[in-house]
């Protein structure tokens, strides 16, 4: 490929190889998305029909006032602090809050207690997001990460933002297990690659469901710092609502795929250009949030949390006032939420909480009476 064929942050990518050697696939996959001038999050707005994907959000107004509804219950679970911070991380273009918001004004005083903090890294995302929450008459404040949030009673959304934090790679070798890169390979192709050298101890790290691996199995995994982060905040008072795709527990297996205008796509074809993400490890996640003392409740496949939210009586509830047009719109919005299969997101997406072992049990993680 000639130079001028490729995407900037491919020249990037190729010049930081050859100044420092092979690149680990959680360096590359970060700056794919968060690059501060090329990044892919950073560059555009990915989301609907235009964009490379859409989000349950996108999909219904349903799942957003579930998630409002969820919000309040948990807010007077939580002694209805006259002042909680309520935490999206990835918010994209604020369609889930507003419907959260707009679902749970009925429940006055969660609404005057509500301070936004918004976790964004996109200028133009949070444009969008500015533009449609300034109506609710809140306070809104932006951060580049969780960290920054002050501290206080929290409730936390994170809808599809955990498969999009860097995975780390690793191949198992007949002499262990190699940590897994990016190089350039024949053709002058960015490639994927084994580091020379294995690393020691590394079985020992790993979840013991896993640790008797055949030659060539991958193993991926995030840094436990997003899972303690969560579970600090949750501890002490809070909740967070984890909804992602990915796997209830530890396994093998390489899920870094690319998607770029609503198909898959070559992870290293157009760095910068496509969406990058990996499965979440629900049971890593949960295990590094319990380790501090928080409570984790599920992981659920995504259709029982809704269920359980009652989203088929408010879908029958919306049909009710809705043209013949718009209620079979509706009902194709709750069956591709729900169903299970490659047919819908309810078997894929999961929903874990972590909360406060004050908080038990959760609305929507016990079958509601």
């Amino acid at each position: 490929m000639a130079d001028d064929e490729r995407s900037p942050l491919e020249s990037e990518i190729r010049r930081l190889i050859a100044a420092a050697g092979q690149m680990p696939v959680a360096e590359y996959m970060r700056l794919c998305l968060t690059d501060p001038q090329y990044g892919y999050y950073v560059t555009r707005d990915p989301l609907g029909a235009g964009g490379d994907f859409i989000t349950a959000p996108e999909v219904s107004q349903m799942f957003g006032e579930l998630i409002g509804v969820w919000m309040a219950a948990v807010w007077r679970q939580m002694g209805a602090p006259a002042n909680v911070r309520i935490v999206e991380l990835g918010p994209g273009r604020g369609t889930m809050m507003a419907d959260a918001l707009r679902a749970a004004r009925v429940v006055k005083d969660f609404h005057d207690a509500v301070v936004l903090h918004l976790i964004e890294v996109s200028p133009r995302l949070q444009e969008l997001q500015r533009q449609r929450l300034q109506a609710f008459g809140l306070q809104i404040a932006w951060h580049a990460a969780l960290a920054d949030v002050p501290g206080g009673p929290s409730i936390i959304l994170a809808n599809e933002f955990i498969d999009t934090l860097p995975v780390h790679q690793a191949v198992k070798r007949n002499d262990g297990w190699h940590q897994r890169v990016v190089g350039i390979g024949v053709g002058d192709k960015l490639t994927f690659g084994v580091g020379r050298d294995p690393w020691r101890q590394f079985e020992a790290t790993l979840p013991p469901a896993v640790r008797q691996a055949p030659e060539d199995a991958i193993f991926e995994w995030r840094p436990d710092s997003i899972g303690l982060e969560l579970g600090q905040r949750a501890r002490t008072g809070g909740a967070a609502l984890i909804i992602d795709y990915g796997h209830s527990k530890s396994g093998l297996g390489d899920t870094l795929q690319a998607v770029a205008d609503h198909a898959f796509a070559d992870p290293l074809a157009a760095p910068g250009q496509a969406d990058l993400t990996a499965h979440v490890d629900f049971e890593a996640l949960a295990l590094s949030a319990e380790s501090i003392g928080a409570r984790c409740h599920g992981p659920l496949p995504l259709r029982d949390l809704l269920f359980n939210l009652g989203i088929n009586e408010r879908a029958a509830r919306l049909k009710a006032r809705a043209t013949s047009e718009a209620a079979a719109e509706i009902e194709l919005a709750l069956a591709r939420l729900t169903a299970p299969g490659k047919r819908g997101m309810g078997e894929l997406f999961k929903a874990l909480a972590i909360a406060d072992r004050k908080l038990d049990p959760l609305p929507g993680f016990v079958a509601l009476a």
